[in-house]
């Protein structure tokens, strides 16, 4: 089955749902403190600037996750 009107209705829509606040404010607490151990164990270079941009990513696909309920 591919990509549906459906799935882009849910996927490019703004999700308000209170009820799921808690769950970004946890993932992104941790992606901070993630975060924060790779900078400071890490030298600055392109790697550690490649791995933050991945715990962004993760969060953002995280979010979405919760936002579109998993579809």
């Amino acid at each position: 089955m591919g990509i549906t009107d459906d799935d882009l209705d849910n996927w490019f829509t703004y999700h308000d749902d209170p009820s799921k606040v808690h769950s970004y404010e946890m993932i992104r607490d941790a992606a901070k403190d993630l975060a924060r151990i790779i900078i400071r164990h890490t030298p600055v270079c392109p790697d550690q600037t490649a791995a933050i941009r991945k715990v962004r990513e993760a969060v953002m696909t995280a979010n979405a996750a919760i936002a579109c309920g998993g579809k």
